[in-house]
């Protein structure tokens, strides 16, 4: 059976991180050995790696020996690897798979991030030396090395942790996953999964090649992963698996237009980038004196928008109950979500062109945007999103979180070119007189002071009390809060499950009169 992979992506490192690739020009087993149980422990959340035996690297690049694998010596390896899986401990998955390159046989191992780590393994395979105790085994960049006592403290804080989107989900059955959403991921991907292989085969064994059930062959149950890419309605298991969009008036108590985009997230992800292209993004071209060519912007660039939305995606806490809010206003879009970005960046971190992080929240569900094309991955997300910005004149995007990470905010400024008004159905109009960002003064709409009212009267308040006082949609309520946040009137305090909204200054001008 094939890997649910496309080969020639992975040996040019066009879909997973160098970092996740091991090239070994002929067979090792003690490499290979430590190699997947570096993989396995996968300390970053990466999830997992390859290990492509019958190729060799130079220089970063991938080059084919001579001489490829015999058919005989890969049956041979394939034995082998069977007894180095139990020489791990716990027992590690590894999934092989021999194909044609170039019309050379070369032999790919996949290696899952393990759901039982920590992982160990003996220095060499030899009977012997099996006898003298296990190490555990980790990758720092694209090297495997015995663990130091800081990354075993690590892998321990590790052990039984298995990030939310590797978890088996208990409530639904295999029968929540739809073999059409299955076979139309393969064929995006050009996977050498056929659909005769598809056809072929049991539905269940296909989803276990795929690594998204897990459990026994008695309690097959699919993980979150699988229901997130695979079901057709992800929130039935997971609560607020969606992304809304909503977009205001120059008033914030005004909405043009609310939408809520459901079904498979990547499904959700293109939805709303085709309609913050073809509704949203404008182009403006202007004469410029003295030079024959004329002056081409966007009011947002396209590029800084699909990074944003598609991190977005990336990067969600998705067992929060929490939507991605996309929010369109005159001068600004903002795309919120949950939780922040993943210690140890801080918010001054969040004002650099560049942040490298080694540790990623969600490692299945960045594996599949990338085979999806949708996101690298690399730590390129915020140079793409300022270069974009700055080719098209726009101000600089803004990036922030909280001091406990407990939010992420992106606002992408509106170019200065298109600073006007929006009649009721989103046309330019005349040019806007107050200044982009301005805080909330009087006379405040009466939306967010009814809001402003409600966590005045309760102090701790928490978001559907709120929507139950004031009576409108949980968007709408959100973008007042966000209102009164961003002029400093209101602020959150506490946990996210048991924390509460509260006034900073309950003489605020303009509100309480």
């Amino acid at each position: 059976m094939s890997l649910p992979i496309n080969i020639d992506n992975l040996l040019h490192g066009r879909v997973v991180e160098w970092e996740r690739l091991e090239f070994k020009r002929s067979w090792n087993p003690d490499d290979v050995m430590h190699t997947a149980c570096a993989f396995a422990n996968d300390i970053n959340n990466w999830g997992g790696g390859y290990i492509i035996i019958g190729v060799e690297e130079k220089n970063g690049v991938p080059i084919l020996p001579p001489h490829g694998l015999s058919i005989e010596s890969i049956d041979r390896i394939q034995k082998e690897i069977v007894e180095i899986c139990y020489f791990i401990q716990p027992v590690c998955n590894i999934i092989p798979e021999p194909i044609e390159v170039d019309k050379q046989m070369v032999l790919v191992l996949w290696i899952p991030g393990g759901d039982a780590r920590p992982y160990k393994a003996p220095m060499s395979a030899g009977r012997e030396a099996r006898k003298l105790g296990k190490r555990y085994y980790v990758r720092r960049g694209s090297v495997t090395c015995i663990a130091n006592e800081r990354e075993e403290q690590q892998l321990m804080q590790l052990c039984n942790k298995i990030p939310f989107d590797d978890r088996l989900c208990h409530q639904a059955s295999i029968n929540d996953l739809s073999p059409l959403l299955v076979k139309d991921f393969l064929r995006r991907i050009g996977s050498r999964v056929t659909m005769a292989d598809v056809e072929s085969m049991p539905f269940e064994q296909l989803c276990w090649n795929m690594q998204i059930v897990g459990g026994t062959s008695e309690y097959v149950r699919p993980k979150n992963v699988g229901l997130l890419f695979f079901s057709d309605n992800p929130e039935k298991f997971i609560p607020c698996a969606h992304i809304e969009i909503v977009r205001f008036g120059k008033d914030v108590s005004t909405v043009f237009e609310e939408k809520m985009l459901s079904g498979p997230i990547h499904e959700q992800l293109r939805d709303a980038l085709s309609y913050l292209k073809s509704q949203i993004i404008v182009e403006k071209v202007m004469k410029v004196s003295g030079q024959a060519e004329a002056v081409r912007v966007f009011n947002y660039p396209y590029g800084a928008i699909e990074e944003i939305v598609a991190n977005a995606v990336y990067h969600k806490s998705w067992d929060q109950r929490t939507p991605i809010e996309i929010n369109i206003y005159p001068d600004r879009i903002q795309v919120y979500n949950v939780e922040g970005p993943m210690p140890p960046i801080k918010n001054e971190d969040l004002k650099k062109e560049r942040i490298v992080t080694r540790e990623y929240r969600n490692r299945r569900v960045g594996d599949f945007l990338k085979e999806l094309d949708l996101t690298e991955g690399r730590n390129t997300g915020l140079p793409k999103i300022y270069s974009s910005m700055r080719t098209n004149g726009s101000p600089m995007p803004i990036f922030e979180t909280d001091s406990e990470n407990r939010y992420f905010m992106a606002t992408l400024p509106i170019h200065s070119a298109f600073l006007t008004d929006l009649d009721h159905n989103g046309r330019v109009t005349e040019p806007i007189n107050e200044p982009i960002n301005e805080p909330i003064n009087e006379p405040i709409n009466e939306l967010v002071k009814a809001v402003y009212v409600a966590i005045s009267k309760k102090p701790g308040i928490n978001v559907p009390l709120i929507i139950k006082i004031v009576g409108k949609s949980r968007a709408t309520v959100k973008r007042a809060i966000a209102e009164l946040k961003a002029a400093h009137i209101v602020e959150y305090r506490g946990s996210l499950k048991t924390g509460g909204y509260y006034c900073i200054d309950s003489k605020t001008p303009g509100i309480c009169e």
